[in-house]
């Protein structure tokens, strides 16, 4: 095999010396190991050109091949993301509304029941079991009331509809609750409509 010494500019010969002061070593190199010299495309010969042309075109149709396959790849991604998507949004409160079906029969079976004019108290409790059952249902999907009555006016939570004297209370209390006002997930969804009590004149 051929030894050709290395003369480039990155190797040092031994008459120099590297950073340290020591001598460096002569570094030679096989003819198998040095850098192969691209021959300018107008030197080229005409088999030589025809060669090159059909290395680049099989590059070329590596390359369209592997960006048309990432193309199909990203359109399925993006179908499948929107596939996704809608699913969420159209099966997202499943969960609770599964709750709430006892609840739909639990007031159906109360209907049935007012068409028997002594059935008045079992329809109360019907009805209560059933409020009963869907406050639960809510509260485990993250709504909670507010509360109000015989607390300090809190307008963060309560919106006072009047004020009223009242003797018993402390000024700036909530005296009676119009209607009940929610949470949901510690974001207030609705206020509670309130009367709040005041210094008589």
């Amino acid at each position: 095999m051929v030894q050709v010494k290395v003369t480039d500019e990155g190797i040092k010969d031994t008459a120099k010396e590297n950073s340290k002061g020591e001598p460096v070593e002569q570094v030679e190199a096989t003819e198998e190991h040095q850098e192969t010299k691209e021959i300018p495309l107008e030197n080229m010969k005409k088999s030589e050109l025809l060669e090159k042309v059909r290395e680049i075109k099989e590059t070329a149709d590596q390359n369209y091949d592997f960006y048309m396959r990432s193309l199909a790849e990203i359109e399925n991604l993006k179908k499948r993301f929107q596939k996704d998507k809608s699913d969420l949004i159209k099966f997202s409160n499943e969960s609770l509304i599964k709750q709430l079906l006892s609840v739909i029969d639990n007031l159906e079976k109360a209907i049935s029941a007012c068409e028997d004019e002594n059935s008045l108290g079992a329809v109360k409790e019907g009805v209560e079991l059933t409020l009963k059952g869907l406050l639960d249902s809510l509260e485990k999907a993250g709504l909670h009331q507010v509360e109000a009555e015989g607390k300090p006016f809190d307008p963060n939570f309560h919106a006072a509809i009047l004020e009223q004297e009242d003797n018993t209370s402390d000024p700036g209390m909530v005296i009676q609750e119009l209607q009940k006002g929610y949470i949901l997930n510690d974001r207030l969804i609705r206020p509670a409509m309130v009367i709040v009590s005041k210094n008589s004149a």
